[in-house]
């Protein structure tokens, strides 16, 4: 097969599929508990809160493209990826389904910064956020980019679906 042809057959692959389908990139550990024993620090919410306002400023605007993982473009489960690795050092899984599937349930009352809000929107998708206090998460919107938004938005408030805390 022709290096073009190949191309083109993963770019076609990466436009059909949405922030939740994305192939997932090899990260260490795969239990739950892996997750939660690495994310001690996060357990310092004035900490983390700063570190995820710092990375907001880092990638504010960075435009929503399936598969992203630059500024170039990104989507919301690349954006957790590279946040919970670069800021600190914990590896998560690359798509929203497996993001959803670690760490430990957290109830919406109860949301600490850094913790992953998840929402159901059309068709199936998936949509994943890092939440960060008074009802704001950083997510990529597929609109405007890497954005705050707030649940108090009726949009937001309609689609949430779960939490996950990654710090015990």
């Amino acid at each position: 097969m022709s290096h073009a042809i190949y191309l083109a057959i993963v770019m076609m692959s990466l436009i059909a599929s949405g922030c939740s389908q994305m192939s997932a990139l090899p990260s260490p550990g795969d239990s739950n508990s892996s997750y939660s024993a690495s994310g001690a620090q996060l357990n310092d919410d004035e900490a983390t809160r700063a570190r995820l306002y710092q990375q907001y400023q880092q990638w504010r605007g960075t435009p929503y493209a399936w598969g992203g993982l630059s500024r170039q473009g990104i989507d919301c489960s690349g954006l957790v990826y590279l946040t919970y690795r670069d800021e600190f050092g914990l590896p998560v899984p690359r798509t929203t389904l497996q993001q959803s599937q670690i760490g430990s349930a957290v109830s919406r009352n109860e949301l600490r910064p850094g913790d992953l809000v998840f929402f159901k929107t059309e068709n199936k998708n998936r949509h994943v956020g890092m939440y960060l206090d008074n009802d704001q998460f950083l997510h990529v919107s597929t609109k405007s980019g890497v954005i705050i938004s707030s649940f108090e938005n009726s949009y937001w408030e309609n689609h949430y679906w779960q939490s996950r805390r990654l710090a015990d």
